[in-house]
């Protein structure tokens, strides 16, 4: 596994502009549960931020097991990202505000001032990425090497990255 700024960096670069990730906590009995969320951090410095409601059910998995996984995938351009870490749910209002953006108003109509909205910050301590070129070409060839050599190709990066 490789700690480094650089393969830290590579990770924002791949997941800043993905809009859509699963969101992945376990519950006390051990079952796992995914739905989709949207980071609301702009800046990377090792964590992931999120806005959900105060009284969601994925905050009482929080509580339950802060061990997360937060899955990435932007097919058009074969990139994925898997980030684990730990989460903490976080309630204060001036962290609220700060992330807050008018698109939020969505899901909290009455502002970042609402009472019912939590933040959930994880902790990322290991990634794994896999970016692969997506041209039709590169595909063939690695098609044709399979095909001749019996063996797969090796297109693309794949690395595990530690925070």
């Amino acid at each position: 596994m490789e700690k480094s700024l650089e393969a830290q960096t590579k990770v924002w670069e791949l997941i800043k502009d993905i809009r859509i990730a699963m969101f992945v906590t376990q519950a006390e009995d051990g079952k796992l549960s995914a739905r989709p969320m949207s980071a609301v951090n702009t800046e990377f410095s090792g964590a992931l931020w999120f806005m959900t409601a105060g009284d969601s059910a994925k905050l009482e998995e929080v509580r339950a097991s802060q061990n997360v996984l937060v899955a990435y995938s932007e097919p058009k351009d074969q990139n994925y990202v898997s980030a684990r870490g730990k989460a903490e749910i976080v309630t204060d209002k001036a962290k609220v505000k700060e992330f807050w953006t008018e698109a939020a108003r969505v899901w909290f109509p009455k502002g970042p001032d609402e009472s019912n909205i939590a933040l959930i910050r994880v902790d990322v301590e290991s990634a794994e990425y896999w970016d692969s070129p997506s041209a039709t070409m590169v595909y063939a060839y690695g098609y044709v090497k399979a095909r001749l050599t019996g063996e797969p190709p090796q297109l693309g990066e794949t690395k595990k990255v530690e925070f």
